[in-house]
């Protein structure tokens, strides 16, 4: 499946493109963002972490129909990013299947729980997914939020390890019947 385009009030969300690793170079070179990821993200971020990271991993996972990763734009700001969320096709148990990171400078302003919104109504009404399993790690209070903002209900404790060093997970279950009973029009 390829990558659509997913517009709000706000917000659009574009497939991400390796053009966009510059400027997300910039913003994801921040402890505050990178704390609350897996060590799968390194840190000190390296210089090429973003192109690397594009190149090798989401770029090739969306050509393949794996995962859609997009680009989260302010609508009446042009094509820079400001983000990034991602929906994985199958769960992963140990990462879940979406995945998300907005820019220091844009947090706590609505913006990703309105991009959460737009990739949960794609991923039950047009990919027909029954549920999402999605994941934060513990004390990441601003991914709680989100999480029960759109219909996320907690499940249990997981295992991962953070750059924090934080080694607890939130498991959340997001379904189509709870997303239906609590979603805006």
């Amino acid at each position: 499946m390829q990558t659509p385009i997913l517009k709000t009030e706000r917000l659009v969300l574009r497939p991400v493109t390796l053009e966009d690793a510059p400027v997300l170079q910039g913003y994801f070179n921040d402890w505050e963002i990178i704390k609350n990821l897996s060590t799968v993200v390194p840190w000190p971020y390296p210089d090429n972490g973003t192109e690397t990271f594009l190149r090798e991993n989401a770029l090739p996972r969306m050509e393949r129909g794996e995962a859609c990763v997009w680009a989260i734009c302010l609508r009446d700001e042009g094509e820079a990013p400001i983000g990034l969320i991602e929906l994985e096709f199958e769960t992963d148990p140990e990462r879940g299947n979406r995945g998300f990171w907005l820019a220091r400078p844009y947090q706590r302003q609505g913006y990703m729980s309105e991009a959460v919104s737009a990739v949960n109504d794609f991923a039950f009404f047009e990919c027909g997914l029954e549920r999402l399993l999605v994941m934060n790690a513990y004390g990441n209070a601003g991914s709680r939020r989100v999480k029960e903002k759109t219909g996320a209900v907690f499940l249990r404790m997981g295992e991962l390890a953070h750059n924090s060093g934080e080694t607890r997970s939130e498991v959340w279950e997001v379904t189509r019947e709870n997303w239906m009973k609590i979603r805006r029009v």
